[in-house]
């Protein structure tokens, strides 16, 4: 079927919005360079290096985006309510700090993505006559693009919280074997840290950074629970807290909370598996059964038609 010449613009728009949200995409997807290798490669060359070397060496994005992102975000902080600044805060700690945003760069890239996916489209609609079409998915693209950070970010601290309930168990495991053979508790969690590299053991290095430059063990260890939200690990860490304040025993308390992790993850395990039945009936109603019907029908339909039509039709 021809295109007509009044839905090229329109098709030109959502081609331009799809652009933006897979540049998003791409932005979102973490680069495959390790920066500290590459940082200890540079100090390892001894090369010294001029300011402007070592600011052209920092990615684009650190140059250009996050900078003119900070420069939109000034004049909106201005009009945030302290709050809804607070409440940014949290959702990015939740999130694992990604790319050490804080509220304005969060700030700015909404607005950012929402003036792009809708005044580019309604310009191209509005230079093709169609002020209507303009309106409505300016109007409607410009808002989609301003809730597409919310969405990745709401992604975001999914991914973190799913990832530091499958390494707690683990990580329990460890620390209860690391105290009982004589560790104290931080000593045992910077040994968690030297085996793994995850979201709980960045968690781990954050609080034991804290508790190294004068903070109390058990703020340190509330703020983790705080900045995960993950109940598994704020019982854990009550549990520790409780230990520390009655004198009661670390080891036993680490035991108990190592087994009942390993409880818990079986009986997470068992839930899914009671879950996945339900989740295999649209595959196999919609995408199974149908292709099933035509390979086991499709011989008979040559004597379903000899039956009813009286032989070949012709």
């Amino acid at each position: 079927m021809p295109t007509s010449p009044e839905m090229l613009p329109l098709l030109l728009s959502l081609v331009i919005a799809g652009s933006v949200v897979l540049i998003f995409i791409g932005l979102a997807i973490p680069y495959g360079t390790d920066v500290v290798q590459a940082r200890l490669e540079r100090f390892g060359k001894r090369e010294v290096l001029s300011l402007e070397e070592l600011e052209l060496s920092q990615p684009f994005s650190e140059r250009v985006i996050r900078p003119f992102l900070q420069g939109i975000a000034r004049l909106l902080s201005r009009a945030t309510p302290q709050a809804t600044q607070k409440a940014i805060s949290h959702k990015l700690d939740l999130a694992g700090n990604p790319y050490s945003w804080g509220p304005s760069e969060f700030l700015g890239a909404r607005v950012v993505a929402g003036l792009t996916m809708g005044l580019l489209p309604a310009g191209l609609l509005l230079l093709a006559g169609n002020i209507n079409y303009a309106l409505l998915f300016g109007v409607l693209l410009g808002l989609l693009g301003f809730q597409f950070p919310v969405i990745w970010l709401g992604r975001k601290i999914a991914t973190r919280k799913s990832k530091i309930l499958r390494a707690l168990p683990d990580a329990l495991d460890l620390l209860t074997i690391s105290v009982e053979a004589g560790l104290g508790f931080d000593a045992a969690m910077k040994k968690v840290t030297e085996k793994w590299y995850n979201e709980l053991t960045l968690a781990f290095t954050r609080v034991l950074a804290e508790i190294q430059v004068g903070r109390s063990r058990r703020d340190a260890l509330r703020d983790m629970a705080d900045r995960a939200e993950v109940p598994e690990l704020t019982g854990f860490v009550a549990a520790i807290i409780q230990a520390d304040q009655l004198g009661v025993s670390l080891a036993r308390v680490l035991r108990i909370q190592s087994e009942q992790m390993r409880v818990r993850r079986r009986q997470r395990a068992e839930e899914m598996a009671q879950q996945a039945p339900l989740k295999m009936v649209f595959p196999l109603v919609f995408l199974i059964f149908p292709a099933m019907l035509v390979i086991i029908l499709g011989p008979a339909i040559p004597q379903l038609r000899d039956l009813f039509f009286g032989g070949p039709l012709g």
